[in-house]
C-alpha cells in the first residue's frame, strides 16, 4: 500500500522550505561580537544560529515552551515484544497527568509546559483523566484503542493514518496560534519499540535485528521474540521504502502516526521541534522521507543506547545534544535539550560585546 496524504497535509510538506539564511547570517554576526572567541562556546553557537534560521527571527525568545506526549497502545503487544504489559500504557497516562512521571521533574526544570494526547490508548478512562489531571494539559483525540497486531494484518488502514497525522498537524497549528515557540516531542505506548523498529528497518532497508533494541528491558527470549515477529511482519507486508505512508498503515502505530504530522505541522510553522529518542526519531525520519528539508528544523536531544536510534540520527544528519545512556523515552531527552537550547539563547542576548565592554576585539 502506498497511500497518499490528503491536501491539507500535503500543503504542510510544501510549507517545509529551506532555513532563512538572512536570519542565521545576523545571528552568526552578533555572536562573533560577544566578549569570546569566535565559535569558542561550539554547540551552543551552533543552535542559536539554527533556531534563528528556523524561526526567520535572529533572535527568537523561544520562552514558551511545550512537550508533547503522545499516547497509544499496539496490538503487537500482545505477542509478548515487552517486559511490561499493555495496561501500562493507561497507568503511566495517568501518572504524565498527575505529574509524578520522569517529564514531569523534567519539563518543569526546563520550564515547559506538558501535554499528553491520547490519540489510541486501550484502557484510559474518563474518570482516570478526571482524577488524575493535575500538572499537564489533556488531550483526547482517539483515533481507535490501540493498533492492529501487524504480523496478521496491517496495523492501520489508509484513513486512520491520514486520522492519526492530522491530530498531530492540528495541535502543531494549535500551539502555534497560542504563542508556543518551541516543542519538544514524547510519545507513551507499551509495544511501540517494536513498530519503531519495524519502520526503520523499513525505510533504511537493514536488517530488522541491526535496528532492534530491548526497549523497556525485555530479556533475551523476548528479544529474540521481537526481532522474529519484525522479520515476519516485513516479509508479509513489503512494506516499500519510496512510500512512507505505506510503511506506517504497515508497521506503524498510532501514537507514532501522530508524532508524524505533529513534526511536519510545528515544522511548517518555523517552530523548532526538539526530538526525544528513538520512538520520536523514527517518526521524524519518516517525516523526513516526505519532506526533504525537514531535518535542517530538527534537534535531537539525545542520544538513546537502543541500536536503532543511532540508524535514525544518522539517516538525519543530526548529532545529538546528549549522550547519557538515557532509554525512558516521554519526552526525557527533549526535555534536556531545551534546557541547553535556553542556554544558547541566554548566551546569545546576555553576553557584552566586545564594543559594550570595552574590550579589543580580535586582531586583524
Amino acid at each position: 500500500m502506498s497511500g497518499r496524504l490528503p491536501g491539507r497535509l500535503e500543503g504542510l510538506i510544501d510549507a517545509i522550505g529551506p532555513l532563512d539564511e538572512a536570519a542565521m547570517a545576523q545571528a552568526a554576526a552578533r555572536l562573533d561580537r560577544l566578549t569570546k572567541p569566535p565559535g569558542s562556546l561550539g554547540r551552543l553557537e551552533e543552535i542559536a544560529i539554527q533556531v534563528a534560521g528556523i524561526t526567520g527571527d535572529p533572535a527568537p525568545a523561544l520562552d514558551q515552551r511545550a512537550i508533547v506526549v503522545f499516547a497509544a497502545d499496539h496490538g503487537i503487544a500482545a505477542r509478548g515484544v515487552s517486559a511490561y504489559p499493555s495496561e501500562v500504557t493507561a497507568q503511566m497516562v495517568a501518572n504524565f497527568l498527575g505529574g509524578g512521571a520522569a517529564i514531569n521533574a523534567l519539563a518543569e526544570l526546563a520550564d515547559a509546559s506538558v501535554i499528553v494526547v491520547d490519540v489510541g490508548v486501550a484502557s484510559l478512562t474518563p474518570d482516570v483523566v478526571v482524577r488524575t489531571v493535575s500538572s499537564a494539559r489533556f488531550v483526547s483525540a482517539v483515533v481507535r484503542r490501540g493498533s492492529r497486531d501487524f504480523t496478521t494484518e496491517a496495523a492501520l488502514t489508509l484513513d486512520e493514518t491520514a486520522a492519526a497525522m492530522a491530530v498531530g498537524a492540528d495541535l502543531a497549528a494549535d500551539l502555534s496560534r497560542e504563542g508556543v515557540t518551541i516543542v519538544g516531542t514524547g510519545e507513551m505506548g507499551i509495544g511501540n519499540t517494536t513498530a519503531a523498529s519495524a519502520i526503520v528497518a523499513a525505510l533504511t532497508g537493514r536488517p530488522a535485528r541491526s535496528v532492534t533494541g530491548r526497549g523497556t528491558g525485555a530479556d533475551g527470549p523476548t528479544f529474540e521474540r521481537k526481532v522474529r515477529l519484525i522479520e515476519d511482519a516485513l516479509t508479509t507486508h513489503r512494506p516499500d521504502p519510496a512510500h512512507p505512508i505505506g510503511v506506517l498503515t504497515s508497521v506503524g502505530g498510532l501514537e507514532i502516526v501522530a508524532l508524524v504530522g505533529f513534526i511536519l505541522g510545528a515544522a511548517a510553522s518555523g517552530i523548532p521541534v526538539v526530538l526525544d529518542g528513538f520512538i520520536t526519531g523514527a517518526a521524524a525520519l519518516v517525516a523526513a522521507r516526505l519532506s526533504p528539508a525537514l531535518p535542517a528544523r530538527l534537534i535531537a536531544g539525545h542520544r538513546s543506547p537502543e541500536p536503532g536510534h543511532r540508524v535514525v540520527l544518522d539517516e538525519l544528519g543530526l548529532a545529538p545534544l546528549l549522550d547519557l545512556g538515557m532509554r525512558l523515552g516521554e519526552g526525557s531527552g527533549a526535555a534536556l535539550g531545551l534546557q541547553l537550547i535556553a542556554a544558547a539563547c541566554r548566551v546569545r542576548d546576555r553576553m557584552a560585546t566586545f564594543d559594550g565592554a570595552g574590550i579589543a576585539g580580535p586582531i586583524g
